[in-house]
């Protein structure tokens, strides 16, 4: 019921996620093998440029929305065996590690960091608590917070070291200003501007070591 309710598909969504994407490459090498949790929509992994990608979610829908190159498996972030040790380059969460239980959450860090390489990169796109607190619980499956701060913290206690960090990214859903905006020119200026009106999200690049 989820992407009935809080996340039901929106078109205008795709045209965000490219510019997202073409913003994000310069992160991501083309030889790049890339997982993303939570795919849903598939939007990012769909767009991202890699030498081989894949998809994971709880939910089949991927199966829907997922392009013919990607690769999807169903099931839970927080316990991936089917997937090697050391095996991916990249590993991208958008919008959900706050729907975890903590103890998923610890479970989700060790996976990410047990399937990546070394020197590999998890992005993560995450709403920052320390500048949307008034309506975080307004989803309510969000059931843990962070700021950039405790995110951080988390990550490099458990293996990781900071490359990139974004406190103010996005907005904080795609119902608000950007998404109605559905203009890749408009969008791509908001993604490279230093002043980010409405922006709640933080954007975290962390590398494995």
């Amino acid at each position: 019921m989820y992407f009935q309710t809080r996340l039901s598909y929106n078109p205008e969504r795709c045209v965000v996620w490219r510019a997202i994407t073409e913003y994000l490459q310069k992160y991501i090498p083309e030889e790049s093998t890339l997982l993303e949790i939570g795919a849903g929509y598939c939007a990012f992994v769909n767009n991202i440029k890699a030498k081989e990608k894949h998809a994971l979610d709880t939910s089949n829908i991927i199966e829907e929305h997922k392009n013919k190159d990607v690769v999807s498996h169903i099931g839970s972030c927080a316990s991936m065996p089917e997937l090697k040790d050391g095996f991916f380059d990249v590993v991208f969460a958008s919008n959900l590690l706050e729907h975890l239980s903590y103890e998923d959450f610890q479970k989700t860090i060790a996976e990410v960091n047990r399937i990546l390489k070394k020197g590999g990169k998890f992005i993560i796109i995450q709403p920052n608590f320390k500048y949307c607190a008034g309506e975080y619980f307004d989803d309510y499956t969000h059931r843990i917070v962070f700021t950039h701060i405790s995110l951080c913290d988390a990550l490099m206690a458990s293996g990781f070291k900071i490359n990139v960090l974004k406190p103010r990214f996005l907005p904080f859903t795609m119902k608000s200003s950007l998404s109605k905006l559905a203009n890749p020119i408009l969008i791509k200026f908001y993604l490279k501007s230093p002043l980010k009106p409405f922006a709640k999200q933080m954007l975290v690049i962390a590398e494995k070591v």
